[in-house]
């Protein structure tokens, strides 16, 4: 009976050790990086911060390889895949701290995120989804100062603890129904402007079908029913009107659009 005792505790301890590494995989935990929060509203500067990055290596492959819709050439980035490494490989140099301005670290983490997302793609090419690979968003692979982030950390542990949920639609999971790619890298001198361009496209864009009593919107909404809130409640009509060209009544019917993870390839 002692022995069974025994094995059964090593098998509860075991498990949740296991539990802990998928937690922190998946993202619930901020894998040891600072989740510094938005207080007010977000300016644009890089006179705050101990570093600014430079990431004028990404907007150049994303002005290359992405069109004006935010569709992405994997082909033709493909051939880029070392400047690629080049510039996954400058930022894993650096270790973010809380040091650094918040609006530093949205434009680190934002890149990280969207530049790891195209190097798994194209390290799987070719690919109909991002879905049909292994583990994208648990598997660690984002080097940051010899640790390696998971997608889904850097998303769910980092980004959406900054209290800056505009993050949704800058950050691309390499599928038509996400948030276009821009054709430039995310930046302390322009971070507010950016996230209020790609916010304000996204919302009034065909992946939402708004009218003042019904919208057919992206699941994008549903996924994280709790990150929508105005003066401090969650309110999805609320925080669409903030940025809609067509107001939503506020008891107008909501329901989702069915999300498309094809790849969001040029054809």
């Amino acid at each position: 009976m002692r022995h069974l005792k025994y094995f059964a505790l090593l098998t509860i301890i075991a498990f949740t050790l296991h539990s802990c590494n998928l937690l922190s995989a998946a993202g619930f935990t901020s894998q040891g990086q600072p989740t510094k929060k938005v207080e007010g509203k977000l300016t644009s500067t890089t006179a705050n911060s101990e570093v600014n990055v430079d990431h004028s290596q990404w907007t150049q492959l994303l002005q290359k390889h992405v069109n004006e819709k935010g569709f992405v050439d994997y082909k033709g980035f493909k051939e880029d895949a070392r400047a690629l490494d080049d510039y996954l490989n400058m930022l894993a140099k650096y270790d973010p701290n809380n040091d650094w301005s918040v609006q530093e670290l949205l434009a680190f983490y934002i890149n990280l995120y969207n530049a790891e997302t195209i190097n798994l793609i194209l390290e799987n090419y070719p690919v109909k989804s991002i879905k049909d690979i292994d583990n994208p968003w648990t598997e660690g692979r984002a080097r940051v100062d010899g640790r390696e982030l998971s997608l889904g950390g850097i998303e769910n542990g980092i980004l959406r603890k900054m209290n800056e949920p505009r993050i949704h639609f800058a950050i691309n999971c390499a599928s038509i129904s996400c948030p276009p790619l821009i054709r430039e890298a995310y930046t302390a001198a322009k971070i507010n402007e950016q996230l209020d361009r790609v916010t304000r496209d996204f919302i009034n864009g065909p992946q939402n079908d708004i009218s003042p009593n019904e919208a057919e919107i992206s699941s994008i909404f549903k996924f994280y029913p709790n990150d929508w809130k105005v003066n401090g409640k969650v309110d999805i009509t609320g925080y669409i009107n903030q940025y809609s060209d067509t107001k939503l009544n506020p008891k107008a019917n909501l329901t989702y659009k069915e999300y498309d993870w094809g790849l969001n390839e040029q054809q």
